[in-house]
C-alpha cells in the first residue's frame, strides 16, 4: 500500500487535538479511506489499543441502521469504558442525517479525537458552518501526485515522459493503476463517475436532470483552460436541445465543483490586487474522468499539461488564481505563506515564437516575486529574470 506521506505529515499534529474535528474531503476514490487506515496504523503504533479506536464506514450495510445524529451519538458512546481518549473514524459520514450535531456533541466532551471523510465540499463549507464553525480543520485529498505515481509504479527517470503521457490520458486515481487493460481502466473510471453522479449529485444535491448536467460537464472539460462564458454554455445547450435557465446552469456548475469533479479558478487582477469573480477557468481534478466524459479521442497535450501543473500546485498547498495583467494574462498566480509565484505552463518551448509569447507574458509585472515558465523541454531557456523549469523538476520538487 502506498503511504500517503504528504497528507499524513499535515494531519499528524492534530491526532491528539480533541477540540478540533479532522475532515478529509475530496473526489470519490481519491484515497481518503486509505489515509484513514494509515492514520489508524500510526495511532496503533503509538500505543493506543484497538478498543479505543472506533471505525465506521457508512458505505457498509453493517451500519445502515445508523441514520440520524442521535443514533450515531449513542452508538459511539456505547464503546466508552473509561475516561481515556477514543479515536473515532467516520468514513462518508454525510449519509447520516444531521451528523454534524452528533459530532459536535461528542466533541464537547473532549474525550474523542474525531476524523471524518466526505466526497462533497458542501459537507465542509455549508453543513458544518453552524454547529462546527471554527471547530474543525479540513484537508483536501486529491488523486495521486506524479511523485506518488512514480513511487507506486517504481518508475525510473527514463520512464517519466511515458508515465506523464499516460497520466494525460488516464489520470491518477489510485486504483486505476491496477488495470493494464484499456477496457478495464475505462470501466473503472466510469464506475467512479457513476458513483459520484448517483451518490453525490443525485442523492445528496438533488439534481435530477442528468442529461443537462453531463452536457455541461462535457462542455467545461472540453473548453478547460479557456475563460469561462455562461452565455456560450447556454448557447451550446440550446443547440443540443437542452435549454436551461441561467440560475440552473450556475447550480450545476456549483455541483461540479462541490463534488470535486472540476475546480473553479478565479482570476486575480495583478495591478488592482483584487480577485475577479468573472472570467474564471475550470480544471479537471482527474484527467481520467475527463477522458471518459468528453467526445475527443485525441489528447490535447497543451490542455493536459496545464491541468497537471494546476493540480500539482494544489497538491503543494498553493492557493491558485489565473492572473490578469494590463497586457494579457498569466496562467497561474500561486500563493502560499504570503509568498507569490507567477507561472506559465507550456508543453513545448522549442519554437522561438512560442518562447517569446510565454516569456513576454511577464513584461508588465514590476514586482520581484519569482517567475517561471514550466515546460517539457530539457533546454534551459531562462531569460530576463524568468526561470525556465522542466516539468519533472517541478513535479518532483517538494520545496517548490
Amino acid at each position: 500500500m502506498l503511504k500517503r506521506k504528504h497528507y499524513l505529515d499535515k494531519i499528524r499534529d492534530f491526532y491528539n487535538v480533541n477540540s478540533l474535528i479532522k475532515i478529509l474531503c475530496g473526489l470519490r476514490r481519491s484515497g481518503k479511506s486509505v489515509i484513514l487506515e494509515q492514520i489508524i496504523e500510526e495511532i496503533r503504533a503509538s500505543g493506543i489499543n484497538d478498543d479505543h479506536i472506533i471505525y465506521i464506514n457508512f458505505e457498509s450495510l453493517d451500519y445502515s441502521n445508523i441514520t440520524n445524529a442521535l443514533e450515531l451519538n449513542d452508538f459511539i458512546k456505547s464503546f466508552v469504558k473509561d475516561k481515556d481518549t477514543y479515536y473515532v473514524f467516520l468514513d462518508e459520514v454525510q449519509k447520516v442525517s444531521d451528523f454534524e450535531k452528533a459530532i459536535n456533541s461528542l466533541r464537547i466532551t473532549n474525550q474523542f479525537s474525531i476524523f471524518i471523510t466526505g466526497s462533497n465540499s458542501k459537507m465542509t463549507f455549508l453543513e458544518l458552518s453552524t454547529d462546527l464553525s471554527g471547530r474543525y480543520v479540513s484537508f483536501r485529498v486529491n488523486p495521486l501526485s506524479f511523485k506518488e505515481v512514480v513511487e507506486l509504479t517504481n518508475s525510473k527517470k527514463e520512464d517519466y515522459k511515458k508515465l506523464l503521457l499516460d497520466i494525460f490520458e488516464w489520470g491518477t486515481l489510485p486504483q486505476r493503476f491496477m488495470f493494464e487493460n484499456i477496457a478495464s481502466r475505462e470501466n473503472y473510471i466510469l464506475d467512479v463517475y457513476d458513483s459520484i453522479l448517483l451518490k453525490d449529485v443525485v442523492d445528496r444535491l438533488g439534481i435530477t436532470d442528468i442529461t443537462s448536467f453531463n452536457k455541461i460537464l462535457q462542455y467545461v472539460l472540453e473548453t478547460e483552460t479557456r475563460e469561462f462564458s455562461a452565455n456560450n454554455v447556454l448557447k451550446y445547450l440550446e443547440e443540443n436541445n437542452n435549454k436551461i435557465a441561467t440560475d440552473t446552469l450556475y447550480k450545476y456548475l456549483e455541483a461540479l465543483c462541490s463534488t470535486f469533479i472540476v475546480n473553479r479558478v478565479y482570476r486575480y487582477d495583478i495591478k488592482g490586487k483584487n480577485v475577479l469573480k468573472s472570467l474564471n477557468k475550470f480544471y479537471a481534478t482527474d484527467l481520467g474522468v475527463k477522458k471518459i466524459k468528453t467526445n475527443s479521442k485525441e489528447i490535447n497535450y497543451s490542455q493536459a499539461f496545464e491541468n497537471v501543473v494546476y493540480n500539482e500546485l494544489i497538491n503543494k498547498g498553493y492557493e491558485v488564481f489565473v492572473g490578469k495583467t494590463t497586457k494579457g494574462k498569466i496562467d497561474f498566480i500561486a500563493s502560499k505563506n504570503k509568498e507569490i509565484k507567477y507561472i506559465q505552463a507550456c508543453y513545448d518551448l522549442s519554437n522561438e515564437e512560442t518562447r517569446n509569447r510565454e516569456f513576454s507574458a511577464f513584461d508588465s509585472i514590476d514586482d520581484n516575486y519569482p517567475k517561471y515558465v514550466i515546460s517539457m523541454n530539457d533546454e534551459d531557456y531562462s531569460q530576463k529574470g524568468v526561470k525556465c523549469l522542466n516539468i519533472f523538476d517541478f513535479l518532483l520538487d517538494d520545496n517548490f
